[in-house]
């Protein structure tokens, strides 16, 4: 399947995959994600890869809701930097593994500090991408931040 699959099959946590047919001309995979599943977009999660303190060795994840906008200044503090930006595509690609709009924090190359929004633990279960476009993941927030040794932290504006 995909390394976000295996890690979350590894660690024996509950979870469910939902595939849908991926539209290539959808800019917002996110969105698509809710549209196609018949989710509220604040239940699905994007995975974002930033750099701290303008320090290309240092990098990080915010998860946020799709239908949210990710606090550059709030991630930053939660990592402990002073600011961030968004990291370049050709590096998160090849930082985490996997293509733009099929970024898991899941299953990632190499771990990162990973922060959740804290919005996340107003459900049972979100959704995140499982490693590719047109699948994704569904899982209890908490079984999340524990595979990832996350901190949930206000970070989505």
């Amino acid at each position: 399947m995909t390394p976000a699959v295996d890690a979350a099959k590894k660690a024996k946590i509950p979870h469910q995959l939902h595939a849908y047919a991926h539209d290539p001309k959808r800019r917002s995979y996110g969105e698509e994600a809710a549209e196609a599943l018949g989710v509220a977009p604040n239940r699905v999660f994007k995975t974002l890869l930033v750099q701290l303190d303008g320090d290309p060795k240092r990098l990080g994840v915010g998860i946020v809701p799709v239908s949210r906008q990710l606090d550059l200044k709030a991630l930053a503090n939660a990592l402990g930097g002073k600011k961030t930006a968004m990291a370049e595509p050709k590096l998160a690609a090849r930082t985490t593994g996997y293509v733009l709009g099929g970024i898991s924090p899941l299953g990632q190359r190499k771990p990162l500090p990973a922060v959740i929004d804290h919005s996340a633990a107003g459900f049972d279960t979100i959704y995140i991408s499982a490693g590719k476009r047109g699948l994704e993941i569904e899982l209890a927030p908490g079984d999340l931040i524990r595979l990832l040794q996350a901190q949930a932290a206000p970070i989505a504006r």
